[in-house]
């Protein structure tokens, strides 16, 4: 059963990324105003801190409570970056103390997918459902996992990493994750990242091209296309053998696409019964992980 949210008064919203950051108000369930500034480069604990503080001043004063979602391994408040390249320094940062000390609001904070899982299940896809998994296919694979209606949080922060499982690897992205063997981990082979690099061996120059192309028949860029959906399915079918997971929700800017839904259903189709949750779109897009954290905060708070 999903948690109520009605919210008075707003609660406060920060979406941390590698390319911008989002400060917005979460009012029942919704956002009723944003701002949004570019992450500063390099993007380090006190740069990016700094930033956002000074984007969500504007919005504290009316809210109630702070909730932060971030890249990263988040435990404790605390956030280790799991992209170094992306956020160089991020070890153990204490972000959650930092930003409610400097916004003077309690605070929580969230891996970005497991914020955008909790918006999902509280205000969007998942409601009504206690076993439910939010997966982003974008540049990287991303997940968040509703078990018996709470949010699924390790003591090690790393809980629900779907994009570092093993699966058969075909495509080795550099040195910072060399394949193991003949596997290798799922997002180097499934995300936005991988099909774009595999979109260019066709001569095609994205991956919005090569899902493109899927689409309207060329038969290369449809095998690579299905291979990433199948890939997708097959841990999808794991966790609901192992969690019976109910509903499945996709998004990023791969998952969000029809085509792409349509052969993960096919793909799953060939696993037992109990093994096919339901697979939807994601509701939220975009905003899913602002709503989810600050959700969380209040719920927290």
């Amino acid at each position: 059963m999903a948690v109520p949210v009605a919210s008075t008064p707003p609660l406060l919203a920060l979406d941390i990324g590698g390319t911008s950051i989002r400060a917005a108000l979460i009012e029942r369930g919704a956002v009723t105003e944003r701002l949004e500034a570019r992450t500063p480069k390099p993007s380090t604990p006190n740069a990016v801190i700094e930033a956002a503080l000074a984007l969500a001043a504007p919005l504290s004063p009316r809210a109630s409570a702070l909730g932060v979602a971030c890249a990263g391994a988040v435990a404790g408040g605390r956030v280790t970056a799991t992209a170094i390249h992306t956020f160089p320094g991020w070890h153990d940062v204490a972000l959650s103390e930092a930003l409610g000390a400097g916004l003077n609001l309690p605070c929580a904070v969230l891996n970005d997918a497991r914020a955008a899982a909790w918006g999902e299940y509280s205000a969007g896809a998942g409601r009504g459902q206690s076993e439910f998994m939010f997966v982003t296919i974008s540049t990287g694979v991303g997940a968040g996992l509703v078990l018996g209606g709470r949010l699924h949080l390790a003591a090690n922060g790393l809980d629900a990493e779907l994009g570092f499982v093993s699966v058969p690897a075909s495509w080795t992205p550099g040195t910072e994750m060399p394949p193991l063997g003949h596997l290798g981990p799922l997002e180097f082979e499934t995300s936005g990242t991988a099909l774009g690099t595999q979109a260019l061996g066709l001569g095609l120059n994205s991956t919005r091209a090569l899902a493109d192309a899927a689409e309207t028949g060329h038969a290369q860029a449809d095998a690579l296309y299905r291979r990433s959906a199948a890939l997708i399915a097959w841990k999808v079918a794991d966790i609901a053998a192992l969690l019976g997971v109910q509903r499945v929700a996709l998004g990023g800017s791969v998952g969000l696409r029809s085509g792409y839904l349509a052969r993960v259903r096919a793909s799953l189709a060939v696993f037992p019964e109990r093994y096919q949750p339901e697979i939807v779109h994601a509701e939220l897009g975009a905003d899913a992980g602002l709503i989810g954290a600050g959700l969380w905060a209040g719920r927290s708070g």
